[in-house]
């Protein structure tokens, strides 16, 4: 259903039409990020040792993985407005075009998997035994990033045409098979040896594979996608150059904000083994939550810029402030959810009596850390539907970056350490002023940033308005 065939829906319309297309998306994200919550729960389970091993490698994983995922996610946009003005021919190129640059760009990332110790000079003192564990997982695991990227080029068509149940499907039978995998690799089931963490990256590269080729089936067996004229041609400069524009700082804001988390883990890891797995439940955590605004964001952008593709801008903008407004009402009942289940979701990441305690101290500052990434995610997606791209990457490097990172180590392990107590007596009460102090400035930095991003918003919304 295109938008201009949808423009007189009223607000519950709107409302009911963004959650059609949300829910498979989130499914889809929360299966995608199931992979690391299986490794961290199974891990976890498995050795204190295992999960700050895990926890770190695959920081270093999703930081170039996610990083380089923002590019090739400039698909949507681009394919949205394709979709929603009619030029469906366009969509198939740009789409050979996108597993071309997917494929390149995970060789040359993946190389980064093969100096470790660069990353880990963050950390401190890591024993020797953590850290071979963790070259040995990202050594492997590069095996599963052309797959997981190529994958997310299905995704961005299919998210793109308003197709989003296929992704779902295609997940959930992979989180089936990581899961089973996991099992086996990691404790040596049914005659296998114990592979600890180098097990779970075994299980997720058969994982990304089948993923991927599992979808290269459907997407060209399915007769809907006909209509395309899905080819996977030789690379051509204009369709690339359309992508990387977009794609890059796209791509930056992506790494921005991964980054910030990946380097927050390697300083937690500076406190001790304990305190990096505490930090590591509460990453997994917000990973997790993330996962609702995200979705949102996805289906609103696509959405609106299907609009914003058929010259709907009235309908654009209400379908943007529709999904703001879902996301929030999001945020609301997942904090409750954390509140009132706090006990049962650490039980089931660790049986460790210490790291139980210290992931207690920092779940606390899950409602203003949720609803600020919650806001500049949103704000962030629906900027790019109208591929606006440069301004929320500068802004989230300046604010994730240097007042979120940089903040949090200044008051965590700088000259300004301890300033930030009566907060932490707060937000983190019981937790070490290190990893307190990194969690506190990520949370102020996501909520300015964010309300700096929709006040962007509207001055892009005024002047259409004035334009036309």
């Amino acid at each position: 259903m295109l938008p201009q065939q949808t423009a007189r829906l009223s607000f519950t319309g709107i409302i009911s039409y963004i959650l059609k297309q949300a829910w498979p998306i989130l499914i889809s994200q929360w299966a995608g990020i199931a992979f690391a919550v299986l490794d961290s729960m199974m891990l976890g389970h498995f050795s204190p040792n295992s999960l700050q091993a895990m926890a770190l490698a695959t920081s270093i994983y999703i930081t170039i993985n996610i990083g380089l995922m923002g590019v090739v996610h400039a698909l949507i946009p681009i394919c949205s407005q394709h979709f929603g003005a009619g030029k469906y021919e366009e969509i198939g190129h740009y789409w050979g075009q996108g597993l071309w640059l997917s494929f390149t760009l995970a060789l040359l990332g993946g190389l980064v998997f093969l100096f470790p110790d660069v990353w880990l000079s963050f950390s401190g003192d890591i024993p020797e035994n953590v850290r071979q564990e963790i070259s040995i997982y990202l050594r492997i695991i590069f095996i599963a990033l052309p797959a997981s990227l190529m994958f997310r080029v299905i995704y961005a068509l299919c998210t793109s045409v308003q197709k989003p149940r296929l992704v779902m499907q295609i997940n959930l039978f992979s989180i089936a098979i990581k899961a089973s995998l996991n099992w086996l690799l990691i404790f040596g089931h049914a005659g296998l040896p114990v592979m600890g963490s180098a097990g779970a990256s075994i299980a997720t590269v058969i994982a990304s594979w089948f993923t991927f080729f599992a979808g290269l089936w459907v997407v060209l067996k399915n007769p809907f996608y006909r209509q395309f004229k899905l080819t996977i041609s030789l690379p051509k400069r204009k369709y690339l150059a359309d992508i990387l524009k977009l794609g890059i700082p796209m791509g930056g804001s992506y790494l921005v904000e991964v980054s910030a988390f990946t380097f927050m883990a390697l300083l937690a890891a500076r406190e001790g083994t304990f305190v990096s797995g505490g930090h590591q439940i509460l990453s997994n955590l917000t990973g997790i939550l993330y996962m609702m605004p995200l979705s949102i964001g996805i289906a609103t952008s696509s959405l609106t810029a299907s609009a914003v593709g058929a010259r709907n801008f009235r309908f654009a903008h209400q379908i943007a402030m529709s999904g703001l407004f879902i996301s929030l009402m999001g945020v609301c009942l997942s904090v409750l959810i954390v509140i009132f289940g706090k006990l049962l979701i650490i039980q089931a990441y660790t049986s460790d009596a210490n790291v139980a305690l210290l992931a207690g101290a920092l779940l606390t500052i899950v409602p203003l850390l949720h609803f600020s990434d919650a806001l500049q995610c949103m704000n962030s997606y629906i900027l790019r539907a109208y591929k606006i791209a440069i301004v929320p990457f500068i802004l989230q490097s300046v604010l994730l970056l240097g007042l979120g990172l940089g903040g949090g180590w200044y008051f965590g392990f700088g000259q300004g350490k301890g300033f930030l107590q009566p907060l932490i007596n707060l937000l983190t009460p019981g937790a070490p002023v290190g990893v307190s102090s990194l969690w506190i400035m990520c949370s102020f930095s996501l909520l300015i940033c964010g309300i700096f991003l929709h006040i962007w918003y509207w001055k892009v919304t005024n002047e259409q308005r004035k334009s036309r």
